[in-house]
């Protein structure tokens, strides 16, 4: 079931963001420079040529994994319903690191604030649901139900890529104050 689920959305990915459909590739490249730790604004080490490049491999290989997976489906050697048992120490670091990471991207300054902010309904949808699958794939990777996690994945990669081809804010600058009138009048 995972190559799947990994063949849509690589599949999805890969040629919105190759074919840099409705400027997906230009908003994933500034995405990415927003979601960094540690970066901050400035140049950045690899441009939107690269982020393509990249899709293009996703574009041309999700395919292939997407209907060797339904092959496998197909046949009945999907695999079994559920994952090995997960430590709990591990789900417990992840939802650690879930945690931080929810934080950050929802702070006043935070790349799904802005977009919960300047969003319409659907757009407001997509960021839910973006939420809510990560907590989810966390809560369902704990309990070990592959299904749902898979699903929750593929609901969540699918809420991301409705971001992605938004025509919303990405940047920094577009959560702060409007610039004062410079034109002296």
């Amino acid at each position: 079931m995972f190559s799947v689920v990994w063949g849509v959305f690589a599949t999805a990915l890969g040629w919105i963001v190759a074919t840099d459909f409705r400027g997906a590739a230009h908003r994933f490249h500034t995405l990415s420079q927003a979601l960094m730790p540690f970066g901050g604004v400035g140049v950045s080490a690899v441009g939107v040529g690269f982020f393509r490049l990249l899709a293009g491999v996703f574009a041309l290989v999700g395919p292939v994994v997407l209907v060797s997976g339904l092959i496998d489906v197909w046949r009945g050697k999907a695999g079994s319903a559920s994952v090995p048992p997960v430590p709990g120490w591990f789900v417990v670091v992840e939802a650690a690191i879930v945690g931080v990471v929810l934080w950050r991207i929802w702070r006043r300054s935070g790349v799904l604030r802005r977009e919960w902010n300047a969003g319409n309904g659907a757009r407001r949808v997509a960021v839910a649901g973006l939420t809510t699958s990560v907590v989810t794939f966390v809560v369902t990777l704990g309990f070990g139900w592959e299904m749902w996690m898979m699903l929750s994945w593929l609901a969540g990669a699918m809420c991301g890529l409705a971001l992605l081809l938004g025509n919303g804010p990405s940047k920094p600058s577009d959560t702060g104050p409007a610039p004062a009138d410079s034109s002296g009048t």
